[in-house]
């Protein structure tokens, strides 16, 4: 058995942020199914909010309001107020940490426009931003390396509980293919969303929702998680991302007709309206026959801001669409379409990261979450660009802070080594064993298609009724699978299977959770029901497993200062 005071899943910004808290007092494991460097944060290319007013006069509080309108007052406001008024020291001291960021002609970080945002609050590093923070978080980490152990291509299969105690967690050594127990003093989960239960997505391979079932398969709800958001401008057929960034700086959305066709859904904002507006605004253009070519795509244009601007702001953007689909978006508009990319919802948490068992806040002890797996609900029902960076270093930190104080002094609790390592090795068992009549990859490009047709941009009851119908009987074919490769070292495939198995219960719980709520409000948009229904939905959806099935309860929306109003740009 291996024995750390806090082991921490996942290597993006949250999790280093947090490791680098703990572990100036404690004996830290980080673990995670890729090399730290190469985590789904450094995918992220606009930004990073904050009210340092360089380029206009700013506040917290302005940055607060653009906040919970954009998450269409689905927000709990007291953790909305946290989070702003921490993100201008949260920048400088990651620019003291070594981050690169872009500057303004006085010398000072340069900040751009982005969606929803009433002030230019984007801090840059050109459009590389995730990358830039994720790697000086790394050397940061390396600095460390005394205190800190990072598990490299090591896979979290499940936790270990004990009554209302979390003690560690079951891993493999992917290269190995060893089952290990790691003992902690306290677990923390930043092991970011699940994009890929869709077909088009931004989200990197590893983002299959790993983390929120393994709470989930404990007895721990999830929250909000029909709130999934769709980014405007992912490349059409392929989901990469086209950062925000690009209309940020000026760019447009042109139909088929060569239209700036925002005008219509957004006159104030055009291409800088909320993501949720844009994407369906898009969606409503491509289903109306106005697509580039009768395609399912429009385009994005920066040909306008000349070669000099792209190659300074846009640099990254102009190579991705070189690369993928030999087209340069100095001489030729880009296609795109809206590509799954965030979940607002995830495991529960407090505003100090303690993972919470109810709407009455009961904690689970030893066990905390920060980034996009938890849901602290900063961004409500649809977050803004430039908000998920910091909301990963923030609760990142905070999550540090909280387990430091937990696991401060405290003895380990009792696991059972040989019992949890029987439970994963019997799942392995179970998978080798199959009779093997399915394609596992036959199963995941269903699942992915009817996610994306059934339960994307828009939904109804109908379509949703039929997708969850359809996710049943992928989950029995599941059972049927054929796995190819028997063996023990670095086997790939078998970890794919197990992520797969994870996606369809997560697909579920979107799915179900979404035909509850009927009601239209931030990324959930229900044809069906096109308005926001606050009498009755004004809360948020906690998900749990029962022996009927799932089972979904309500906790309230913490509401201080900004009153639910009607959200128009």
């Amino acid at each position: 058995m291996i024995e750390h005071d806090v082991v921490i899943v996942g290597a993006g910004l949250a999790g280093m942020r947090c490791a680098l808290e703990v572990c100036k007092e404690l004996d830290v494991a980080v673990l995670t199914k890729v090399y730290p460097s190469r985590s789904h944060s450094g995918a992220a290319q606009g930004g990073i909010a904050a009210s340092l007013g360089n380029s206009e006069p700013d506040s917290w509080e302005e940055h607060m309001y653009d906040t919970v309108k954009g998450g269409d007052f689905l927000n709990d406001q007291d953790a909305v107020e946290e989070y702003v008024k921490a993100a201008p020291r949260v920048i400088y001291e990651l620019e003291h940490m070594g981050c690169v960021f872009s500057r303004t002609p006085e010398g000072k970080i340069a900040q751009r426009s982005f969606g929803g945002h009433s002030k230019p609050r984007a801090c840059f590093s050109a459009d590389r931003t995730g990358h830039a923070i994720l790697h000086a978080l790394h050397e940061q980490l390396m600095k460390n390396s005394k205190s800190v152990k990072i598990y490299n291509e090591w896979y979290m299969h499940s936790l270990v509980v004990d009554g209302d105690r979390c003690n560690g967690v079951i891993v493999s050594n992917i290269q190995t293919g060893e089952v290990e127990v790691i003992r902690a003093k306290a677990v923390v989960f930043c092991t970011g969303g699940y994009g890929r239960v869709f077909k088009i997505t931004s989200n990197a391979f590893a983002s299959t929702a790993d983390g929120v079932m393994a709470a989930f398969e404990v007895g721990i709800p999830l929250e909000d998680p029909e709130f999934v958001q769709f980014h405007p401008s992912g490349l059409y057929r392929q989901g990469i991302l086209f950062s925000e960034a690009a209309r940020g700086e000026g760019g447009f959305l042109l139909n088929g007709k060569g239209e700036r066709f925002m005008e219509a859904y957004a006159p104030s904002r055009m291409e800088l309206a909320p993501r949720d507006i844009v994407a369906r605004a898009e969606q409503s253009e491509m289903d109306a026959g106005r697509g580039v070519n009768g395609e399912d795509c429009i385009h994005l244009d920066l040909r306008h801001l000349g070669e000099a601007r792209i190659m300074e702001r846009l640099p990254q953007i102009r190579q991705l669409g070189i690369d993928f689909i030999g087209v340069d978006c100095v001489k030729d508009p880009l296609p795109i379409q809206p590509t799954a990319h965030y979940s607002m919802g995830g495991i529960p948490v407090d505003m100090n990261c303690h993972v919470i068992l109810d709407s009455e806040g009961t904690k689970m002890n030893g066990f905390f979450a920060a980034g996009e797996c938890a849901c602290v609900s900063v961004h409500g029902g649809n977050r803004l660009g430039t908000n998920s960076l910091l909301d990963a270093v923030v609760f990142g930190e905070r999550a540090g802070k909280s387990v430091l104080d937990y696991a401060r002094g405290k003895d380990f609790g009792n696991v059972n080594e040989g019992r949890e390592k029987a439970r994963v090795l019997e799942k392995f068992e179970d998978i080798f064993q199959r009779d093997g009549s399915e394609s596992y990859n036959q199963i995941r490009d269903e699942m992915k298609e009817i996610m994306m047709t059934n339960c994307g941009v828009f939904r109804d009851e109908e379509r949703l009724k039929d997708c969850i119908e359809t996710l049943k009987g992928l989950r029995e074919r599941f059972k049927k699978g054929k796995v190819t490769d028997k063996g023990k070292l670095f086997n790939t495939e078998i970890y794919e299977i197990m992520e797969l198995g994870n996606m369809l219960g997560m697909a579920v719980i979107i799915a179900t959770a979404a035909l509850r709520r009927q009601e239209s409000r931030g990324g959930h948009f229900r044809t069906d029901f096109p308005k926001r229904d606050d009498e009755k939905f004004l809360h948020h959806s906690m998900v749990y497993d029962s022996p009927d099935g799932l089972d979904i309860k309500t906790k309230p929306v913490v509401i201080t200062k900004y009153q639910p109003a009607e959200r128009t740009y």
